[in-house]
């Protein structure tokens, strides 16, 4: 059998171009170092994961899934989704400041693995006016 590895480190970087404005104003505490982790197994077509819980609202673009996948994202995609739902909850952070993705494939003929690892600063909001 053979198969390929391969390691992919992201971040969600600022637009270089374009304009957002609004009214709202939000006051975010940043705190210490949070992390999250989780892991999925493909096996042919199916993609399986003991993550049941999400983050919702959590755009990544095409994390180079194959478009089947957990609730309808692509796996990778859903992965990260569930690492951030992990940091989010264990570190009771409203949101994570920064977050660095680490995604880890291993894909042979059959069989693969997507392990993910989010770190980032834990945010708290304070207020939003």
């Amino acid at each position: 059998m053979s198969g390929c590895s391969s390691l992919n480190v992201s971040s969600n970087p600022v637009p270089l171009h374009g304009s957002v404005t609004t009214d709202i104003k939000a006051d975010i505490e940043v705190g210490e170092k949070i992390t999250g982790k989780s892991s999925a197994t493909k096996i042919l077509f199916f993609t399986m994961s003991d993550d049941s819980e999400y983050a919702d609202g959590m755009t990544y673009g095409n994390g180079g899934g194959s478009g089947l996948g957990l609730g309808g994202l692509d796996p990778v995609s859903a992965v990260k989704s569930a690492a951030a739902y992990n940091a989010i909850k264990t570190s009771g952070a409203d949101v994570i400041v920064a977050p660095r993705y680490i995604v880890k494939k291993n894909d042979y003929l059959v069989y693969g693995t997507i392990d993910v690892t989010v770190e980032g600063y834990k945010g708290t909001i304070r207020s939003v006016e």
